[in-house]
């Protein structure tokens, strides 16, 4: 019998050694979550910034083509200068951008630039807006 309730014994974790555990993982997450979501958003932010270059340089070449800008943003996906308009990761969108009219006598068209639609502000404390 003695055996027995010796087997019985080491068969399992205590309490304390449980709560030790659960404490050693809840202060492991404290430290990481925070960081994954601030990685998460910053790479939002770099997935924006590529984006709107990208749009930029399709307006540009677009003006470079054909002599003035495009009347839409949608132009650029109809005359194949982009294959579809990018998602604003902010907004989760692709109707978010704002187009931007070009200066007094700059030429024809409605797009001079692009900007993103997001409301808030990035990690750096500038507006989406202002992108």
């Amino acid at each position: 019998m003695v055996a027995a309730s010796a087997r019985r014994a080491g068969a399992g974790f205590t309490l304390i050694e449980l709560i030790v555990v659960m404490t050693i993982l809840a202060t492991l997450l404290t430290l990481a979550v925070p960081r994954y979501f601030h990685s998460l958003d910053r790479s939002k932010e770099a997935v924006l910034r590529q984006n709107l270059s990208t749009m930029r340089d399709a307006i540009d070449k677009y003006y470079g083509d054909l002599g003035h800008y495009p009347d839409a943003i949608d132009d650029l996906v109809a005359k194949r200068y982009l294959r579809a308009l990018p998602v604003d990761p902010i907004t989760e969108r692709a109707d978010t951008w704002l187009p931007v009219p070009p200066p007094e006598g700059a030429g024809k068209g409605q797009v001079y630039d692009v900007h993103s639609g997001a409301p808030g502000a990035s990690t750096d404390g500038s507006g989406f807006a202002e992108w």
